[in-house]
């Protein structure tokens, strides 16, 4: 079992003020693979001091010192993507085909595309011609406490580190303590690049301890959090006395809709990425609308991709579905999966307890119910798992208002060969995102929810402005 009991603050790995160990298990196996400390307030409080103090001199480096090591980072990251890969297999689950890939492959990409918008980032601009001595200044925040999930842990660790330190912010990471092996990777790395002491500072803990003395401490500027949206409004209220900025990516319950004339792959691809990550991504597909006259023939395509859909340990290669994080997580979405069957929902794939031959492990059975209708818990609520509703619709109106009729806002999904019903519907669905056509956004595309998914932007240029202030000067010399 892995000993990662250390913090890294101030540029050190230290040991916890206080002895409070905390095992992280392997969803595959349901058995301890590592033990890290749980910090307190003081932790909390030498962490945050230390990035205060490194703030000025940081944020005062010239552009091209801090370019430079995040391209250090960089390098760095990708000549270590498969172990950092087999972290994050270890710690949450996530097939080690598609931890090695995707999962890793997802810090690569951010720190990437950051760096691509950093160097065209203009930090002093004109207002304008009309105003020749004034300039508009563009400032980093300050102390930034970032708050990062378990599901996809180095996408959302590079999504809000990366520009935080490339701006001139300095951090303090609070990774989740269900999954903080990756991030403590991350932090070896940040150390071999050579970040300045207090410029990244990493102190695990969990939401009620590390994450509430972060986002209420009064030397923080700003919270960045990723997470649900129960644990955000929490963050946002104990932020409030401070009046700090707070960034939320929340929840979703995205709309597939799919209309009658969708491309023929367009049912089992919205399957197939609900199911994705064992159904544990804000962003996922997890409604699917379909037009009634192929509403039939959707669901019998939907029951034989479910059906077909493997699922297996997270050390195995292959195309397969791991388990869920954590017994927690198992539990709940046991508890929505009955609760559906008791609301009428007709199941047609998968349903309660683990998969044929996998009688220990967080794992969960690929699960479809169709004649659902948007009032059912399992419509409305967030399950983060791999199960997928169906509801038949019968007109454009009908599949926006169902489409809109959630608290969330992240992302929904249109399948059309109509292109002017594919921009009516972009315009009408009230997300923050919309993918067409299984069209992946491009790089750099901002990340971030309408309404409970939240607010700000995460990814390229978007990301770094989340992290900078906006500062007006008048009379300004060009001398």
């Amino acid at each position: 079992m892995l000993d990662k009991r250390k913090f890294y603050i101030n540029g050190e790995w230290v040991a916890p003020a206080k002895a409070n160990d905390f095992e992280v298990i392997n969803p595959s196996t349901e058995e301890p693979c590592a033990v890290i400390s749980i910090g307190d307030q003081a932790d909390t409080d030498a962490a945050v001091a230390a990035a205060r103090a490194a703030f000025i001199g940081w944020s005062e480096t010239p552009k091209e010192e801090r370019l430079a090591l995040v391209e250090k980072l960089a390098d760095i990251y990708e000549a270590r993507s498969a172990e950092m890969g087999e972290a994050i297999s270890m710690e949450m689950g996530a097939p080690i085909s598609m931890a090695k890939t995707a999962q890793s492959g997802s810090g690569a990409f951010h720190i990437r595309n950051f760096i691509r918008a950093f160097k065209k980032y203009e930090f002093d601009r004109h207002l304008g011609a009309h105003a020749p001595n004034d300039r508009i200044l563009h400032e980093p925040v300050g102390v930034c406490g970032l708050i990062t999930p378990w599901n996809w842990p180095m996408n959302q660790v590079t999504l809000k580190v990366i520009p935080a330190i490339a701006v001139g912010c300095t951090v303090v990471l609070k990774p989740s303590e269900i999954a903080p092996l990756s991030s403590m990777l991350f932090a070896e790395m940040i150390d071999e690049a050579g970040f300045p002491p207090g410029v990244f500072n990493l102190v695990n803990g969990d939401g009620v301890g590390v994450g509430t003395q972060l986002s209420g401490h009064k030397e923080v500027d700003m919270i960045s959090f990723t997470g649900s949206t129960r644990a955000g409004i929490a963050i946002s209220k104990n932020a409030a006395d401070t009046v700090k900025r707070v960034a939320l990516e929340l929840g979703g319950k995205g709309a597939n809709i799919v209309f009658a004339d969708a491309d023929e792959k367009a049912v089992k691809r919205g399957v197939i990425q609900c199911l994705a990550n064992s159904g544990q991504s804000c962003n996922a597909p997890t409604r699917m609308l379909v037009e009634r006259s192929i509403y039939n023939e959707a669901v019998k395509t939907a029951t034989a991709v479910a059906s077909a859909a493997a699922v297996d340990i997270a050390s195995k290669e292959g195309r397969h579905i791991g388990p869920v994080v954590s017994e927690l997580q198992y539990n709940k979405i046991q508890t929505l999966i009955e609760k559906g069957i008791a609301e009428g929902a007709k199941l047609i794939a998968g349903g309660p307890g683990r998969p044929e031959g996998l009688d220990k492990g967080y794992f969960v059975r690929p699960t479809v119910f169709a004649d659902v209708n948007n009032n059912m818990a399992i419509a409305r609520e967030e399950i983060f798992g791999p199960v997928l509703v169906m509801i038949p619709f019968d007109t454009e109106e009908e599949a926006v208002a169902v489409a809109n009729d959630t608290v969330y806002g992240l992302t929904n999904y249109v399948q059309t060969q109509d292109g002017a019903k594919a921009n009516r519907m972009a315009r009408r669905l009230r997300s923050g995102m919309v993918e067409m056509n299984g069209n992946p956004r491009g790089a750099g595309a901002p990340f971030g929810g309408y309404k409970q998914s939240g607010n700000g932007r995460e990814g390229g240029v978007w990301g770094l402005e989340d992290f900078l202030e906006v500062k007006s000067v008048s009379g300004w010399s060009d001398e």
